[in-house]
């Protein structure tokens, strides 16, 4: 006897998502959200209609979505990828103590996922502090770039980073 272990909504989460690629945001989002009614305590259907509604723009709609999904709790790859989304949304709506806030919280949980030292920089330099977002922005670079040129130079790219903030 075959047994299959996913979860009802599983299968359709997963073909919405599939759809993206034709590009047509505006389709997916009743068709999340007719899933969420259905299954009101799914994290991935939460952080999918974050995500969805933050590309469209609706950024209001996006922050409870994102608060949702983290607080429903999600797979550490898809916590990261919310906390970014949070933090970001946050940034663009002016909530800039907060997005900060949560952007370091989520380094501190992830510290691998360098991605999340980008965002942390753009909105430290929203909060006017861009020595402190362009050191940040230089290690992350020194710790990730294979490029010669920059690895050769990499100790004094970091000493003039450290002198930034």
């Amino acid at each position: 006897m075959s047994f299959d272990a996913r979860p009802a909504w599983r299968e359709e989460l997963d073909a919405i998502v599939g759809a993206r690629s034709h590009g047509q945001f505006n389709q997916l989002l009743p068709r999340l959200e007719a899933l969420d009614r259905r299954h009101p305590n799914v994290a991935e259907i939460a952080a999918q209609i974050a995500w969805t509604c933050e590309t469209l723009g609706r950024l209001d709609a996006a922050l409870p979505a994102y608060e949702k999904a983290i607080a429903l709790g999600l797979p550490p790859n898809e916590l990261s990828n919310a906390y970014l989304g949070l933090g970001a949304t946050l940034r663009a709506l002016g909530q800039l103590d907060r997005s900060a806030a949560i952007l370091r919280a989520a380094r501190l949980q992830f510290p691998d996922n360098r991605e999340l030292d980008v965002f942390l920089a753009l909105t430290l330099h929203a909060q006017g502090r861009s020595g402190e977002a362009l050191a940040l922005v230089l290690e992350a670079l020194c710790d990730t770039t294979e490029d010669p040129g920059l690895t050769a130079y990499g100790r004094a790219i970091r000493h003039a980073a450290a002198k930034l903030t």
